[in-house]
C-alpha cells in the first residue's frame, strides 16, 4: 500500500502540506554554468541577494546531493550528453530552471553546435529570460520554482520522460524530437 492509495483526510492532507513545505524550504541546486550567465547566478549567492533565506545557500557539486539543475548559458552539442548525465543522476524529486536566452532558445547562436533550446535535452520547469537575466530574475524563477512545488502533487510520480532511457544514443538534431518544456 503506497501513498497514492490512501484518501486524503485530515492527517494525511496536513502530511502532504508538511512534505510540500520541506521540499520546497529545502531545495538545494546543482549549478550548470556554462556561460556568462553562470556569473549572474553566483552573484545570487552573495549577501546582496543572499539565496540562503530560501534555504539554498550551498550549491553543490555532486549531482546526487541536488535536487534543482540551473542550467545557465548556452549548451553545446557536445555539453549535452554531459547535461543529461548529470540531469539522471540526480535523486527524485527533482527540477530545472534554465537561465537565459542561451539556455532556453540558443539565443544568438543559431548554429550546428548549440542546442536550440535545452529543453530539448532535459525536462524544463521554470525559464528565466534575459541576456543575461539578473539575479532578481533568478530569484523569481526561484519563487516560481517554490510555488510549483506547493500546490503539486506529492503522491503522484511524473510521467517517464520520452526518449530518457537512450542517453548515450543521444543524437542532436533529431527530425523526431520532443521537446520536454511542457510542466509536469
Amino acid at each position: 500500500m503506497g501513498l497514492e492509495d490512501l484518501q486524503h483526510n485530515f492527517l494525511t492532507g496536513r502530511l502532504e502540506d508538511l512534505v510540500k513545505w520541506a521540499r520546497r524550504s529545502s531545495v538545494w541546486p546543482a549549478t550548470f554554468g556554462l556561460a556568462c550567465c553562470a556569473i549572474e547566478m553566483m552573484a545570487v549567492g552573495t549577501a546582496d541577494f543572499d539565496i540562503s533565506r530560501f534555504g539554498m545557500e550551498v550549491f553543490r557539486a555532486s549531482p546526487r546531493q541536488a535536487d534543482l539543475m540551473i542550467v545557465a548559458g548556452r549548451v553545446s552539442q557536445k555539453m549535452a550528453p554531459v547535461l543529461r548525465q548529470v540531469y539522471d543522476q540526480m535523486m527524485e524529486p527533482k527540477w530545472v530552471i534554465s537561465m537565459g536566452v542561451c539556455a532556453s532558445t540558443g539565443g544568438m547562436f543559431n548554429n550546428y553546435a548549440i542546442v536550440q533550446g535545452v529543453d530539448q535535452v532535459v525536462p524544463v520547469d521554470v525559464y528565466a529570460p534575459g541576456c543575461p537575466p539578473s539575479p532578481e530574475t533568478l530569484l523569481h524563477a526561484v519563487l516560481t520554482l517554490h510555488e510549483k512545488i506547493r500546490t503539486g502533487s506529492i503522491t503522484r510520480r511524473p510521467a517517464p520522460e520520452p526518449g530518457a532511457e537512450q542517453l548515450a544514443g543521444w543524437v542532436p538534431e533529431r527530425p523526431d524530437a520532443v521537446r520536454l518544456g511542457t510542466p509536469r
